[in-house]
C-alpha cells in the first residue's frame, strides 16, 4: 500500500502518474520542491506562481502537466491555509480531498511530497499518520445489498511517499494511521448494516472472527448463561424478541499479568422499536444504528489488535434488539440487574441503559479497573449538543482527562455534562425498586448517564453518548454520509496512552 522514497529519488524516478505537493498560504513558506519543479520544467512553473494559479488557500488545488520533463506526468498542488491557523481537521480534509479526487479520476496510485505538508506544529510522523488514516476513511464506500453496485471503479492501491525523514519512523506512522482508518471503517460498516443482517448472533460471529484474527480471548454468553448469572436487565430488553441475546466479551492481554484492566462497554442494540414506549414512524427509521457503541468498541479492538499496545483490555458488548410482543417487558415492570439492584421500568425506550447496566457489571466481573461505556443513548444529547459533539459524563476527573486528551488526538469532540446529587436522587426515586430507568424528559441525557453510573459502584468511569455523532447526513472530504465510526479512534488512543491514576 505505502512505499517510501527519499526526496532525491523524486527527481530520478519515472512514470509517477500524479505527484501531490502541499502549499502554505504564505509565499515565504513555499516548499523547495516547487523550486526544483520549476527548474526541471525549464521555468514552466513560474507562470503558475506569478498568476496565483498555485494557491495556498485551504483546499484550493491546481493540476498542471509536466509534458515529460519530470518524473510525474502531472503535479497537483493543494492549499494548506495559514500555517499558524492549521488544525488537525484541516490537514485531514486536505488529504481526503486528494484521495477522493484520485479515486474519482480512476487512478490507482499517486505520490505525495510528505515534507511539504509539515510545519512547526505538524511533524513528519504526525502527517504520515494522517495520510495512513485518511486514505481508507475518505474513500470508504458502503454498497449494502444493491444488485447493481455503485462501488468506485478503482481502488487506490499504491501511495508513494517522498521524505528526507527517518524511513522507519515514517513507515510505522503510515501503518498505524492505516490501522486507525480501517478500524473506523469497520465501525462504519457495522452501523450501516441493516438490523436483519446484523442481529446479536451476527455481531457475536463478527466478534469471534475478530478475536481469532488477533488472538483475543473470546467469550459469548448465551441466554441460559445470562439467566444463571442474573442478567435481568439485558434479558428484560430481549423479552419481546425472537432473536437470542448475546453478551459478547473480547479480552486482549498486553501485560504479563491481568491487572490495570481497561473495560470498554458498547451498547449493542441491533434495532430499537422503543418497545411498548414505541417510537413514532419517523423516529423508528434508522434504528439499525442503535448499536453504534458496540461498533465503536469493535473498531477500537481491531485497531488494538493491529497496534498491540502494552495494556490489558476487556471489551464487553450486551447485544439484543428491542421488540414488541406478548412477552415484551412493559412500563411498570420491576426487573433485577446482575448487580442485584432492582429497577422500575418507566420507559421501555430507555432500554440501552438497562443493557449497559449488566454490561458494566460484567466488565467489572472480568477485572476492569476503569470503565468507558459508549452508546447511542439519548435524543436528549442531540438537543443539548447537536450532531458534531459527543456528550460525556464521569465519576473520576483524572480518567476523564485521559479520555478527553484521546478525543482531541482523534479529532472527535466531546463535551462534559454534569452529575449532581440531585441527579442521583432522581434515578434512585421509586416506590417499588432501588432505581427507575427514566425519571423524565428534563436533563434526559444526564439521567441516562447517571443511571449507568449507579452500576460502576465507585470504579472510575466515563460515559460517552454518541447519539448525535454516530451518523452524519453530510458527505465530506473525510467520508460519505451515513455511519461515522465515531469513538473507535478515541478509544484506541485512550488505550494506547492510558496511565492508571496511582502510577
Amino acid at each position: 500500500m505505502f512505499t517510501l522514497h527519499t526526496k532525491s529519488e523524486l527527481f530520478k524516478q519515472k512514470s509517477i502518474p500524479l505527484l501531490v505537493v502541499g502549499v502554505w498560504d504564505e509565499p515565504e513558506k513555499r516548499t523547495d520542491t516547487l523550486q526544483q519543479l520549476d527548474t526541471a520544467l525549464d521555468g514552466g512553473l513560474q507562470p503558475y506562481l506569478d498568476t496565483g494559479d498555485v494557491k495556498g488557500k485551504h483546499l484550493d488545488w491546481t493540476i498542471f502537466h509536466t509534458y515529460g520533463k519530470f518524473a510525474s506526468d502531472r503535479v497537483m498542488t493543494i492549499g494548506l491555509g495559514k500555517e499558524n491557523q492549521a488544525s488537525i481537521e484541516q490537514l485531514k480534509e486536505v488529504f481526503g480531498t486528494v484521495f477522493q479526487y484520485v479515486q474519482k479520476n480512476l487512478h490507482s496510485s499517486l505520490a505525495i511530497d510528505l515534507d511539504s505538508f509539515t510545519s512547526s506544529e505538524l511533524d513528519v510522523e504526525t502527517v504520515a499518520h494522517f495520510i495512513g488514516e485518511v486514505l481508507p476513511t475518505s474513500t470508504y464506500h458502503y454498497d449494502g445489498y444493491r444488485q447493481h453496485s455503485n462501488k468506485p471503479k478503482v481502488r487506490i492501491e499504491d501511495v508513494s511517499v517522498y521524505t528526507d525523514a527517518d524511513g522507519k519512523e515514517v513507515e510505522a506512522a503510515l501503518q498505524v494511521g492505516y490501522a486507525f482508518g480501517n478500524g473506523t471503517n469497520t465501525a462504519r460498516t457495522l452501523v450501516n448494516t441493516p438490523g436483519n443482517m446484523l442481529t446479536a448472533t451476527h455481531m457475536a460471529q463478527f466478534a469471534t472472527e475478530l478475536g481469532q484474527k488477533y488472538d483475543f480471548e473470546v467469550e459469548i454468553l448465551e441466554k441460559a448463561q445470562m439467566e444463571e448469572l442474573g442478567m435481568g436487565a439485558l434479558l428484560a430488553v430481549n423479552q419481546g424478541s425472537t432473536e437470542p441475546p448475546k453478551m459478547i466479551v473480547l479480552k486482549y492481554q498486553g501485560k504479563d499479568t491481568w491487572e490495570d484492566v481497561i473495560g470498554l462497554v458498547g451498547k449493542g442494540i441491533t434495532f430499537d422499536t422503543g418497545g411498548y414506549s414505541i417510537k413514532p414512524k419517523t423516529g423508528i427509521v434508522g434504528m439499525k444504528t442503535d448499536m453504534g457503541g458496540a461498533a465503536a468498541v469493535l473498531g477500537a479492538m481491531e485497531i488494538i489488535g493491529e497496534t498491540r499496545p502494552e495494556q490489558n483490555v476487556v471489551a464487553v458488548i450486551p447485544s439484543t434488539d428491542n421488540m414488541i410482543s406478548g412477552s415484551a417487558f412493559k412500563p411498570d415492570d420491576v426487573i433485577t440487574s446482575m448487580s442485584g439492584k432492582t429497577i422500575e421500568v418507566l420507559n421501555t425506550d430507555a432500554e440501552g441503559r438497562l443493557a449497559l447496566a449488566d454490561g458494566v457489571t460484567y466488565a467489572k466481573h472480568h477485572g476492569a479497573s476503569v470503565l468507558v461505556d459508549v452508546a447511542t443513548l439519548t435524543g436528549g444529547v442531540i438537543v443539548a449538543l447537536g450532531t458534531d459533539t459527543t456528550g460525556a459524563m464521569t465519576n473520576n476527573e483524572a480518567l476523564f482527562e485521559q479520555v478527553l486528551e484521546a478525543s482531541d488526538e482523534a479529532n472527535e469532540t466531546i463535551w462534559r455534562l454534569p452529575i449532581t446529587e440531585k441527579d442521583k436522587k432522581r434515578v434512585r426515586t421509586s416506590k417499588v425498586a432501588d432505581l427507575n430507568n427514566s425519571p423524565g424528559r428534563e436533563g434526559h441525557a444526564i439521567m441516562a448517564g447517571t443511571f449507568i453510573g449507579e452500576f460502576t459502584e465507585g470504579t472510575p468511569w466515563v460515559h460517552l453518548d454518541i447519539a448525535g455523532t454516530a451518523t452524519t447526513s453530510k458527505t465530506t472530504p473525510l467520508g460519505p454520509a451515513g455511519a461515522t465510526g465515531v469513538m473507535a479512534k478515541t478509544l484506541a488512543y485512550f488505550v494506547e496512552t492510558f496511565q492508571l491514576e496511582n502510577e
